[in-house]
């Protein structure tokens, strides 16, 4: 019991590092090798493997055998976009919505995540992991990633209580002005699946959201699971006269 318990600490760990690792890095390139990183992160290369597995199912990285695992190049997949006036991802269950900071901590950039920040890789950000809930069930686990500059003194207190968006413009003065969001398919992983309760590679939504304010500055990326057995997508279609 003790010993299954060690290894699922080593595997959440070597998988949180690698996550951090992958973040540093530009899209498509190249990791090091199996062997150096399992030294590194103090586990096993079976533990490192699998922590890897769950990186490439999750689509962070591409194991290429014989080649190495390579960070994920940018999406070439063609966008489509309907016409579409509003569109909404809700509970299928009313109740009151909190959260709860399972993670908050200050670290550089890096190349990939100061890439989609738009700042240089040694800026600070914040790396914030909370879970949703609606009432007691939990229904989402969140990961933001916020520049440390535009919210210099945010607790993580402040991110389980009333509106994020309300409190950078009331505290520090940025009104969110646009986002874009995508919504895919995916399933969770066994970390994820501990915390939103439910099996292991159930079906879920996967969000990510890069919100900007009125000057056009990046003020928060938004990677969140949604369970899939809980949610509902409502949209409002508005078209053109018909001829």
């Amino acid at each position: 019991m003790c010993a299954g318990g060690s290894a699922g600490k080593k595997r959440v760990l070597a998988k949180e590092r690698l996550t951090e690792l992958v973040e540093q890095h530009g899209p498509g390139e190249v990791l090091p090798p199996e062997r150096v990183l399992a030294e590194q992160f103090g586990v096993s290369r079976p533990t490192l493997r699998t922590a890897l597995a769950e990186l490439a199912r999750a689509g962070l990285v591409v194991r290429q055998r014989g080649r190495g695992t390579f960070t994920t190049a940018r999406s070439t997949a063609p966008e489509f976009v309907p016409a579409v006036h509003d569109s909404i991802l809700s509970p299928a269950a009313e109740g009151e919505w909190t959260s709860r900071v399972l993670r908050f901590e200050s670290v550089p950039a890096g190349a990939r995540l100061g890439q989609r920040l738009q700042v240089s890789p040694a800026t600070e950000v914040l790396r914030v992991t909370r879970l949703q809930l609606v009432g007691t069930e939990p229904m989402a686990l969140e990961r933001l990633r916020l520049p440390l500059l535009l919210v210099p003194d945010l607790t993580a207190r402040d991110l389980e209580v009333g509106s994020f968006y309300r409190l950078l413009r009331m505290r520090y003065g940025i009104t969110v002005a646009d986002a874009v969001q995508t919504i895919e398919s995916t399933v969770v992983d066994p970390v994820e699946a501990e915390s939103l309760t439910v099996p292991p590679y159930s079906p879920a939504l996967l969000c990510e959201r890069v919100t900007r304010d009125g000057e056009g500055r990046v003020v928060e990326l938004a990677r969140s699971v949604h369970r899939g057995d809980r949610y509902r997508i409502t949209s409002r279609l508005t078209f053109g006269q018909q001829g």
